[in-house]
């Protein structure tokens, strides 16, 4: 330790060099470390109001992290970051929660906004997966898909589509892991956990269409292999009769289902949960093989294994629920303890119904699960909401907000330690950190020192529950 007399103003200058050294650029765009994004531009431009901003205690505290040795080793992983309140809130994260505690220089990050989407023609999205391929392990803030009207004030060149299924190829998506975030003592939706799982490909999503009016429609298949390999075969023909009408073709991967019920089974088995596979299979007969692959993994490899947990009965079989009564069991089964998988946009509507049931969407997890080529698991994490645009708007006017992280902390808590094990870096060390990060909110939630979502209008603005949150993290 040398001296204390160290002004403010200095502190930060010296701060504002170190941050503006470590400034990087990842996929055709500058991203700020958080510790450059960190600093008002007051800070960043070297002006004089800074020392009469901030503390000598906030000053001290950078200065002894910056200064302070033994960081845990974070594991290489992708860091993606987006926009609007979202990445107001993860940059203060980053900055007083993360980067005091952790050494991040193995990480690499990507500026996935729509604009730097725009400026780089998507060269940036097609660095993400293919960094994401080699380091398995993601953690994405939410981004923006544009409207008409955004490309308009962002001076787009055109409305780039969602980053998500692009992804979800790149990556051999098997599974969307949607599950319920509890905190012990405070009172949520459901009682026990929910988990979800969702296939990531397949369906409407990566349909072809056009709009067309009264004529005959012919859907033909030619197969590149077996007997017929080669020869048109006929899979429907109908005729249009409306002087207005779309046509949509798109088909369901059923290869990797397989893939979907060990996961799904395996996780619901170590919870002690009782899985049901939902379809709409009465109507839609297409949807046959997913119950059928389900079923077939479940009694050869995991209906034993619920019987001996005591999860279910013996002599008890896989239970099938329509879509239509998994909206009514969402509702009624408030205390939990089961498990659901479904087909890509079923998944996608039942899991925003549960997260309604359970508070909100910040009280739920999601997780992107694929494969590479040799089998070793890619896992992207992020948060199951949107950017905030609204509370975006209001921080920008200057009003308090008071937005709850914590579905994005458990998105980056996954990316971290699925980064620990599968590069076997400090993974102890890790684990403990993340386990404590996790802690430390939950005990603030549960004093009603939360944000206002669960504490009401007594809670915390969302500058004032990062700062709680940073100071039990620096007195563990």
């Amino acid at each position: 330790t040398t001296t204390t007399t160290t002004t403010t103003s200095t502190m930060f200058a010296s701060l504002r060099r170190t941050a503006q050294r470590c400034a990087m650029t990842r996929g055709g765009g500058a991203v700020m470390t958080p510790a450059l994004r960190a600093l008002t531009p007051a800070m960043r431009d070297g002006g004089d109001d800074v020392a009469r901003a901030s503390s000598h205690a906030g000053a001290r505290r950078a200065t002894h992290h910056a200064c302070k040795g033994g960081k845990i080793t974070g594991a290489p992983m992708v860091y993606v970051s987006g926009e609007e309140m979202t990445a107001y809130v993860m940059d203060l994260i980053l900055t007083k929660w993360i980067e005091p505690h952790v050494d991040t220089r193995a990480w690499e990050r990507f500026d996935l906004r729509a604009k730097n989407r725009d400026d780089t023609e998507d060269q940036v999205l097609r660095d993400v997966i293919t960094a994401g391929k080699r380091l398995k392990a993601i953690f994405k803030e939410p981004t923006v898909t544009p409207t008409a009207d955004q490309v308009k004030r962002l001076g787009l060149r055109k409305s780039w589509g969602s980053p998500n299924g692009a992804m979800r190829r790149g990556w051999n998506g098997i599974t969307i892991s949607r599950d319920t975030i509890h905190i012990e003592g405070v009172e949520l939706g459901y009682k026990a956990p929910v988990y979800f799982e969702r296939h990531a490909v397949g369906g409407e999503y990566s349909a072809g269409f056009k709009n067309v009016g009264r004529g005959k429609l012919v859907t033909t298949f030619t197969p590149s292999e077996g007997a017929d390999a080669g020869k048109t075969i006929e899979v429907d023909a109908r005729d249009i009769t409306d002087a207005e009408a779309a046509v949509v073709t798109y088909h369901n991967p059923y290869d990797n289902v397989h893939d979907l019920a060990r996961i799904f089974f395996g996780r619901c088995l170590e919870a002690k949960i009782t899985p049901y596979v939902v379809t709409k299979k009465t109507v839609f007969k297409w949807q046959e093989p997913f119950w059928q692959i389900m079923k077939k993994v479940y009694d050869a490899e995991f209906k034993q294994k619920f019987v001996d947990a005591g999860v279910v009965k013996p002599g008890s079989e896989l239970v099938h629920l329509l879509s239509d009564a998994a909206t009514m069991k969402l509702v009624q089964w408030t205390q939990g303890g089961f498990g659901m998988a479904a087909h890509n946009y079923d998944g996608d509507v039942l899991t925003d119904e549960l997260a309604q049931m359970h508070k909100s969407p910040g009280f739920i997890t999601s997780n992107l699960v694929g494969v590479d080529e040799n089998g070793v698991l890619i896992k992207e994490f992020e948060a199951s909401h949107g950017t905030v645009a609204d509370m975006d708007e209001a921080r920008l006017r200057g009003e308090e907000t008071s937005l709850n992280p914590l579905g994005m902390v458990e998105g980056l808590i996954g990316a971290m330690n699925h980064a620990a094990n599968v590069h076997n870096v400090d993974k102890d060390r890790t684990h403990a950190f993340t386990a404590h990060m996790r802690k430390s909110i939950h005990e603030l939630f549960r004093e009603g020192k939360g944000t206002r979502d669960l504490s009401g209008p007594s809670g915390l603005t969302t500058e004032a529950f990062i700062d709680a949150v940073a100071e039990r993290l620096d007195n563990h």
